[in-house]
Parts: structure tokens; C-alpha cells; sequence
């Protein structure tokens, strides 16, 4: 019987809508993708939030790689979280998908966490790969 190959995490970092460096986490499947996910969780919670980190596993185990970052000023981000807005933070979002795309994939799938739900919604239409 051949052992099945679990899910790899791996911590990444890339340029923030202000400049600063944002934490993420990137969850692959064991084999390759079959397409990226975005995950944006609550303004004042982190990528490493329980529910994200279940979610972001259960895609796995479906074949997505999924990225989940704190917002600036948040988690292990850098900058200040009260000079950050639902702008910055939607800009954020878009800084996230910039560096899948350049480094994997652009994401076909959002997922969003109460305001983050909102914030995937807002950019929804500015990446021209999402399919839901």
C-alpha cells in the first residue's frame, strides 16, 4: 500500500499595499495544483485563525493551493494596523494575487471570512482568472 503524500505549508512574504512585508502561509496539495485560492479572513483576525487553517486544508486535500496572508499591521505583518482601511486592505488582496501570479498562479477561486468576504468581492473583478 503507498502512503499518501500530506499537504505542505509553506511561509512566504511579499511587498504590502504600504510598502511593508506581509506574512502569508501558502498550503499546496500533494501533488500539483489543480488551480490557487486566495483566502482573506476577518480585518482584525490573521492567517493562522483556526477556521482559515481548516479551510485552507480541506482545499488542499481537493489539489488547490491556497494563500492566506495578514493584512498590514496585522499577525505577523509588518505596519500599522490603524492606518489601514478597507482600501488598503482590498489593495493588500490585490498585492496577494500579484505575487501567486508571478510566483505560481493567479488564483481562480476567492474565499473570504466576514469582511474579507467583502474584500474578495470588491476585487473580484479586477482578476480576469477568477472563476468563483
Amino acid at each position: 500500500m503507498t502512503p499518501t503524500n500530506p499537504a505542505r505549508v509553506q511561509r512566504v512574504a511579499f511587498p504590502g499595499s504600504q510598502g511593508g512585508k506581509l506574512a502569508a502561509r501558502l498550503d499546496l496539495p500533494a501533488g500539483p495544483p489543480i488551480a490557487f485560492a486566495l483566502f482573506a479572513h476577518c480585518f482584525t483576525c490573521g492567517k493562522d485563525l483556526r477556521s482559515a487553517g481548516r479551510i485552507a486544508a480541506s482545499l488542499a486535500a481537493a489539489g488547490f493551493g491556497v494563500l492566506r496572508f495578514d493584512f498590514t499591521g496585522l499577525g505577523s505583518s509588518e505596519g500599522e494596523f490603524a492606518n489601514t482601511n478597507f482600501s488598503s486592505n482590498t489593495e493588500d488582496l490585490l498585492a496577494a494575487v500579484e505575487w501567486l501570479r508571478s510566483e505560481h498562479a493567479a488564483p481562480q477561486l476567492l474565499v473570504g471570512h466576514s469582511l474579507g468576504g467583502a474584500a474578495v468581492l470588491a476585487v473580484a473583478g479586477d482578476i480576469d482568472e477568477v472563476r468563483a
